[in-house]
């Protein structure tokens, strides 16, 4: 399972801005990550400096958060970008609070699922926070409702198990439905205190065991590790959480269910 650990670079946002790409990816893929997921570069970064650094680094990319803007403006770019670094995983981390509306979502919806009509060899996925539940959209919350498992809904998920916990979901429960349309899942601990925030993998309240037991009879390509705020260096956050996840992968393996 350790093929499919990839670190999501939003967690080492500022290092990639102080320290450069190409350092930092080597340093990922010395600390044993098999792949980054594309996500918060440096503003105006190269894009072919992005691509020899994975090469450089032996880096899979695991899929790419591309914004909202970019999808409805530049797809093609988009896909472009997609095709330099070997991905064929498109999703759309977040949405701006003042779209957060029913019927917004329902223009992405709309969007997504034509994006994904017309550049079929990729796939689109949604990727959440907490504040879809507070959204009614048809019945159902607004993260039912963008990957809605219809066979006319071409949107994949992207489930971020700490987002569920945080809105009092239960991971394991709610990613059910999504079985074999969720090639990428987000990974994050939370803490064991009033706080309820970051922290890393193996070190918080989440049971990781079942999880990655259904990722793997159930379609899982990458398990993406981010840490949203670390309050130590996000490096060395990194280097917990994939420390602790090799343990639990082995002892996933370990027990049948």
């Amino acid at each position: 399972m350790d093929h499919k650990f990839a670190a999501q670079l939003y967690t080492v946002r500022e290092q990639l801005k102080e320290e450069g790409i190409r350092p930092v990816f080597k340093k990922l893929k010395e600390m044993g990550w098999a792949g980054v997921q594309i996500s918060a570069l440096p503003k105006d970064y190269d894009l072919n400096e992005v691509a020899l650094a994975l090469k450089e680094s032996d880096l899979q990319a695991a899929g790419m958060h591309v914004s909202l803007t970019r999808i409805k403006n530049d797809l093609k770019g988009v896909l472009r970008e997609a095709d330099l670094y070997g991905t064929k995983d498109i999703i759309l981390p977040f949405v701006a609070e003042d779209l957060r509306h029913p019927e917004t979502y329902k223009e992405i919806k709309e969007l997504l699922n034509e994006a994904a009509k017309k550049a079929s060899e990729y796939r689109f996925s949604y990727h959440n926070h907490a504040f879809e539940f507070d959204i009614e959209i048809d019945g159902q919350d607004a993260l039912r409702y963008m990957l809605d498992p219809s066979d006319d809904n071409q949107i994949s998920a992207e489930i971020d198990v700490y987002w569920l916990k945080k809105a009092g979901k239960d991971p394991l429960t709610y990613i059910a439905p999504y079985a074999n349309r969720m090639p990428i899942i987000h990974l994050k601990d939370m803490t064991n205190d009033h706080r309820q925030t970051f922290a890393e993998v193996g070190e918080g309240i989440i049971d990781f065991i079942p999880i990655l037991q259904w990722g793997e009879r159930n379609g899982v390509e990458w398990y993406a590790v981010e840490q949203d705020v670390c309050e130590g260096p996000p490096l060395e956050c990194l280097e917990t959480s994939l420390r602790n996840l090799k343990k639990i992968a082995k002892q996933a393996g370990q027990i049948v269910r």
